[in-house]
Protein backbone atom coordinates (compact mmCIF):
# COMPACT_ATOMS: atom_id res chain seq x y z
CA UNK A 1 0.00 0.00 0.00
CA UNK A 2 1.31 3.51 -1.02
CA UNK A 3 1.48 6.03 1.55
CA UNK A 4 0.82 9.47 0.47
CA UNK A 5 0.92 12.30 1.91
CA UNK A 6 -2.26 15.34 2.53
CA UNK A 7 -0.28 17.71 0.36
CA UNK A 8 -0.22 14.92 -2.29
CA UNK A 9 -4.30 14.92 -2.76
CA UNK A 10 -4.32 18.46 -3.23
CA UNK A 11 -4.94 19.48 -7.11
CA UNK A 12 -2.59 22.26 -6.78
CA UNK A 13 0.16 20.24 -5.79
CA UNK A 14 -0.18 17.91 -8.34
CA UNK A 15 -0.95 20.71 -11.25
CA UNK A 16 2.28 22.27 -9.58
CA UNK A 17 4.17 19.11 -9.82
CA UNK A 18 3.25 19.28 -13.75
CA UNK A 19 4.30 22.53 -14.35
CA UNK A 20 7.60 21.28 -13.01
CA UNK A 21 8.20 18.89 -15.77
CA UNK A 22 6.70 21.89 -18.22
CA UNK A 23 9.16 24.03 -16.95
CA UNK A 24 12.26 21.60 -17.37
CA UNK A 25 11.19 20.58 -20.77
CA UNK A 26 11.11 23.99 -22.19
CA UNK A 27 14.06 25.44 -20.16
CA UNK A 28 15.90 21.77 -21.89
CA UNK A 29 15.73 24.19 -25.13
CA UNK A 30 17.67 26.97 -24.51
CA UNK A 31 20.84 28.59 -25.36
CA UNK A 32 23.36 27.16 -23.24
CA UNK A 33 25.03 30.14 -22.14
CA UNK A 34 21.10 30.36 -20.03
CA UNK A 35 22.35 27.63 -17.92
CA UNK A 36 22.83 29.38 -14.99
CA UNK A 37 20.41 32.29 -15.91
CA UNK A 38 17.23 32.23 -16.75
CA UNK A 39 17.31 27.92 -17.02
CA UNK A 40 18.20 27.81 -13.17
CA UNK A 41 16.31 30.70 -12.21
CA UNK A 42 12.92 29.08 -13.74
CA UNK A 43 13.78 26.11 -12.49
CA UNK A 44 14.27 26.72 -8.86
CA UNK A 45 11.44 28.61 -8.88
CA UNK A 46 8.87 26.58 -10.09
CA UNK A 47 10.25 23.81 -7.90
CA UNK A 48 9.67 26.36 -5.36
CA UNK A 49 5.69 26.24 -5.96
CA UNK A 50 5.31 22.69 -5.20
CA UNK A 51 7.79 22.34 -2.26
CA UNK A 52 6.29 25.27 -0.08
CA UNK A 53 2.97 24.09 -0.51
CA UNK A 54 4.49 20.42 0.78
CA UNK A 55 6.06 22.60 3.59
CA UNK A 56 3.39 24.47 4.49
CA UNK A 57 1.12 21.44 4.75
CA UNK A 58 3.08 20.67 7.48
CA UNK A 59 2.80 23.13 10.03
CA UNK A 60 0.63 23.52 12.28
CA UNK A 61 0.11 26.90 12.49
CA UNK A 62 -2.76 28.21 10.34
CA UNK A 63 -0.64 31.58 10.23
CA UNK A 64 2.54 29.36 8.76
CA UNK A 65 0.45 27.60 6.50
CA UNK A 66 -0.75 31.05 5.01
CA UNK A 67 2.91 31.92 4.86
CA UNK A 68 3.90 29.07 2.65
CA UNK A 69 0.89 29.20 0.87
CA UNK A 70 1.74 32.81 -0.01
CA UNK A 71 5.75 31.89 -0.78
CA UNK A 72 4.16 29.50 -3.19
CA UNK A 73 2.12 31.88 -5.17
CA UNK A 74 5.31 34.35 -5.31
CA UNK A 75 7.41 31.71 -7.05
CA UNK A 76 4.56 31.31 -9.62
CA UNK A 77 4.50 34.97 -10.52
CA UNK A 78 8.26 34.99 -10.39
CA UNK A 79 8.39 31.92 -12.86
CA UNK A 80 5.69 33.82 -15.25
CA UNK A 81 8.16 36.89 -14.98
CA UNK A 82 10.50 34.70 -16.21
CA UNK A 83 8.77 33.03 -18.92
CA UNK A 84 7.66 36.48 -20.16
CA UNK A 85 11.34 37.71 -20.31
CA UNK A 86 12.06 33.96 -22.32
CA UNK A 87 9.13 34.93 -24.69
CA UNK A 88 10.62 38.33 -25.45
CA UNK A 89 14.15 36.79 -25.91
CA UNK A 90 12.81 34.21 -28.26
CA UNK A 91 13.92 31.47 -26.54
CA UNK A 92 10.42 29.84 -26.06
CA UNK A 93 7.44 29.78 -28.42
CA UNK A 94 4.72 31.46 -28.22
CA UNK A 95 2.47 28.09 -28.00
CA UNK A 96 5.19 26.78 -25.34
CA UNK A 97 4.21 30.25 -23.14
CA UNK A 98 0.74 29.55 -23.72
CA UNK A 99 0.76 25.69 -22.57
CA UNK A 100 2.96 27.12 -19.55
CA UNK A 101 0.30 30.19 -18.72
CA UNK A 102 -2.75 28.26 -18.82
CA UNK A 103 -1.23 25.97 -16.29
CA UNK A 104 0.12 28.61 -14.47
CA UNK A 105 -3.22 30.49 -14.14
CA UNK A 106 -5.24 27.54 -13.23
CA UNK A 107 -1.82 26.63 -10.08
CA UNK A 108 -2.63 30.65 -9.52
CA UNK A 109 -6.68 30.72 -9.09
CA UNK A 110 -6.06 27.50 -6.26
CA UNK A 111 -3.49 28.99 -4.68
CA UNK A 112 -5.66 31.75 -3.74
CA UNK A 113 -8.33 29.43 -3.09
CA UNK A 114 -6.15 27.48 -0.28
CA UNK A 115 -5.31 30.80 0.98
CA UNK A 116 -8.84 32.39 1.45
CA UNK A 117 -9.90 28.48 2.91
CA UNK A 118 -6.78 28.77 4.91
CA UNK A 119 -7.74 32.72 6.12
CA UNK A 120 -11.38 31.88 7.10
CA UNK A 121 -10.16 28.95 8.96
CA UNK A 122 -7.59 30.73 10.82
CA UNK A 123 -10.49 33.25 11.42
CA UNK A 124 -13.23 30.90 12.95
CA UNK A 125 -10.33 29.70 15.02
CA UNK A 126 -9.74 32.91 16.38
CA UNK A 127 -13.23 33.62 17.05
CA UNK A 128 -13.61 30.81 18.74
CA UNK A 129 -10.59 31.33 21.06
CA UNK A 130 -12.20 34.61 22.09
CA UNK A 131 -15.36 33.05 22.53
CA UNK A 132 -14.34 30.50 25.01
Amino acid sequence: MNYQYSFEKLEVWQNAQKFVVLIYNITSKFPNEEKYGLVSQMRKASVSISSNIAEGSSRHSLKDQIRFTEIAYGSALETYCQLKISLALLFLSEIEFQEANILLKEITNKLNALKNSQQKRLHEQTNNQINK
